[in-house]
């Protein structure tokens, strides 16, 4: 049985649809991202599994149950926000305890417990009793996420909660995520618009692209393999080049617009015109090779590495490549991607 149940979702406002018929099923313990640009659906989605938004047609279960028509506070689930909506006037430890107050979970003595368990879980046990307005972003990031789990929530829900962190705190808080989630086991639905949030946290990421899902699995598999030329583009900023695929009874080729060659690594039976992408940290930059020939354009210094914008078949092309050679705009250079790497879209 799912954790979560979503059958047909369909949301509008008023003449307005924002979800068409999304079915998506959550396991017992599973950290499922929902990643999109922004207006592409995936908040309304997580605020209706919430109970904070009705849907217009469909039915949400959790845990076997239809919770469809119930209120947020009978669907046994936590939400954190992006704003962390902590109470001023309350110090840590009873901004914490506030929804087991409000269920009525426990006495106070096993309130005072699970409160002290989960402030130490979150590594603020020392600041108990300070109130909000004494903490730094990340502090009150983690007492929000405290206060999210000390009910031991059948689902929680998180709503872009790093996007308001410098990204020093964000790399913190993934790493910080990803143990509490290993420790608690929580199911966890997660709400995203960054693409590295999305891939180092989830065990599976759903793609939604104008209220549909475009494509899920494993963040590794969807990175690796995208069926669209959409999920290319959002997962890696993926280059796109038009070309024709040739050679057909032996080694596929794609011939790109100014007559060049790249061999493809494919079994799949296409032919004619397609699209490829190209992932920027695939492409190896030369001064002399076998491969296609590009020009540079610019090149975009970023500490460990730099990025090249080059073109290739009258087409601007991204490269992420190593200092250990520089490459200067107006110089010509060879590219060289493993066959492999290249992904075939069908057009």
């Amino acid at each position: 049985m799912p954790a979560v149940k979503l059958d047909a979702i369909r949301k509008s406002f008023g003449k307005v649809a924002v979800l068409h018929g999304i079915s998506l099923d959550v396991e017992q313990g599973e950290f499922v991202s929902l990643l999109g640009a922004s207006g592409c659906g995936k908040t309304t989605l997580l605020r209706i599994v919430a109970g904070l938004e009705s849907t217009t047609s469909g039915s949400v279960h959790i845990d076997g149950q239809d919770v469809t028509g119930l209120p947020p506070e009978d669907r046994d689930i936590a939400m954190m926000f992006q704003s962390y909506a902590l109470l001023p006037h309350l110090s840590v430890s009873e901004n914490v305890r506030f929804p087991l107050r409000m269920r009525r979970i426990g006495s106070r003595e096993e309130q005072d417990e699970r409160v002290k368990k989960v402030l130490e879980t979150v590594q603020l046990g020392h600041l108990a009793e300070r109130r909000p307005r004494q903490l730094s972003g990340g502090q009150q990031q983690r007492v929000a996420l405290a206060r999210a789990i000390v009910s031991n929530p059948k689902v929680l829900l998180l709503d872009e909660p790093l996007s308001n962190l410098d990204a020093r705190l964000r790399e913190d808080m993934q790493v910080e995520l990803i143990e509490i989630h290993k420790r608690l086991g929580l199911t966890t639905i997660f709400v995203t618009h960054d693409q590295e949030e999305a891939l180092s946290l989830s065990d599976r990421i759903v793609l939604l692209n104008n209220g549909r899902i475009e494509q899920e699995g494993a963040p590794a598999a969807i990175y690796d393999r995208p069926a669209t030329e959409f999920a290319s583009n959002f997962l890696g900023s993926a280059n796109i080049l038009p070309a024709t695929i040739e050679g057909l009874g032996g080694t596929p080729v794609a011939v790109l617009a100014d007559g060049q060659r790249l061999p493809l690594a494919t079994d799949e039976p296409v032919r004619g015109d397609v699209r490829l992408a190209l992932r920027q940290e695939d492409i190896h930059l030369a001064v002399r090779g076998d491969g296609p020939e590009a020009l540079v354009r610019t090149r975009v210094y970023l500490g460990a590495r730099s990025r090249y914008v080059v073109s290739l078949a009258g087409q601007p092309v991204r490269v992420l490549a190593p200092n250990d050679t520089v490459f200067e705009p107006g110089q010509r250079v060879s590219l060289a991607i493993a066959p492999e790497r290249i992904r075939v879209l069908a057009r």
